[in-house]
């Protein structure tokens, strides 16, 4: 197992102390970790899933659009924020486990160092339009 950036170790241990649901992905796009609220939305902890390539998150969780089409990848707060290393926002749906889809917001920033991007941080929250069962992170 090839050690992550001490940067993503630190981005990690914040998230895990936050009761907001967020992300982590790496410089390639791929899901390194996401903290228990986003386990609850999702219906999935971290544990269960692990580390997972952007293709099979997308395809598991979303997020999709308004009509129910998936957001392409290029699209999203997290890459835009991985590949211009500048904040992103946008509002989409996410499907849990269950089939719930939840409304949410998305904030994602990059995570900047010396050497360059070592990946980005997103945070979500619901909408006030609420998802199809009008549930939210808790």
């Amino acid at each position: 197992m090839t050690q992550k950036p001490l940067e993503l170790i630190l981005a990690r241990n914040l998230m895990s102390a936050l009761s907001t649901p967020a992300f982590l992905v790496d410089e390639g796009g791929v899901l390194v970790f996401y903290n228990e609220a986003a386990g609850m939305l999702l219906g999935k902890r971290f544990e269960e899933l692990g580390t997972v390539g952007p293709e099979e998150w997308g395809s598991m969780f979303g997020p999709f659009g308004e009509e129910g089409e998936p957001i392409p990848y290029d699209e999203l707060p997290l890459v835009t924020a991985v590949r211009n290393g500048r904040p992103a926002h946008a509002e989409f749906t996410l499907r849990s486990t269950d089939g719930a889809i939840h409304a949410v917001e998305a904030s994602a920033f990059p995570i900047l160092t010396a050497h360059g991007s070592r990946g980005a941080i997103a945070v979500i929250w619901p909408t006030l339009s609420g998802g199809s069962n009008g549930a939210g992170p808790a």
